[in-house]
């Protein structure tokens, strides 16, 4: 295998795994967009796209509040914490002294590090950063509320190099630079927190 992929996380993977399809991968979540999506990633929950995202609505409510607007950027604001600590994470191929863990668990995070652990196997990390554009697509309102990111995540100037030589690694040609991406995140007490984050096969 030659390269790795962020997830939303996924430069990682599509470089250390050999995946049935290299397109874009998930950095939590997880550079694994860089490399490509993994076609085992496409078992999301939803395919809401980025582009055309359906109305923000709060469950039980038949249009939007300031609450609701103000839980919807909550959202968004836990969500990007997420994206920044796994930049940074990427960037050192380690989640040490980052604030992953502050927004992001389960499944996300469990992934972000399989993708870091390939990184630091590989002797690859990362440079630059992506571009996201999350919006909120569904809350939830439950015992334990829920809440349904759609995002386009642009890889274009995130790049995947070999530490020791400083040189790009070589990504399938075929891959999505720019991609579309899903997220679930459930409220912890006051707190938003990033549980899974999804890539698509689908270019946005």
């Amino acid at each position: 295998m030659t390269a790795t992929q962020p997830r939303p996380t996924r430069i990682v993977s599509a470089a250390v795994r050999t995946r049935k399809h290299a397109t874009a991968l998930l950095l939590a979540s997880s550079l694994l967009a860089l490399a490509g999506c993994s076609d085992s990633d496409s078992d999301s929950d939803t395919d809401a796209s980025p582009s055309t995202p359906s109305p923000t609505q709060t469950a039980g409510s038949s249009s939007p509040s300031p609450t609701a607007d103000a839980e919807d950027a909550a959202v968004i604001a836990a969500y990007t914490s997420s994206w920044d600590a796994q930049t940074e994470a990427y960037k050192n191929a380690s989640s040490t002294g980052t604030d992953l863990k502050k927004n992001t668990t389960f499944k996300a995070l469990a992934d972000i590090e399989n993708d870091l652990s390939a990184m630091r196997k590989a002797g690859q990390i990362t440079t630059g950063k992506p571009v996201i554009h999350p919006k909120v697509v569904k809350v939830t309102d439950a015992e334990i509320p829920t809440a349904t990111v759609a995002d386009c995540v642009d890889t274009t100037n995130w790049t995947l190099i070999d530490k020791a030589s400083k040189k790009p690694v070589p990504l399938p040609t075929e891959r999505l630079t720019k991609y579309v991406s899903t997220a679930t995140l459930e409220k912890w007490g006051t707190k938003w927190m990033v549980t899974k984050l999804t890539a698509q096969e689908q270019t946005c």
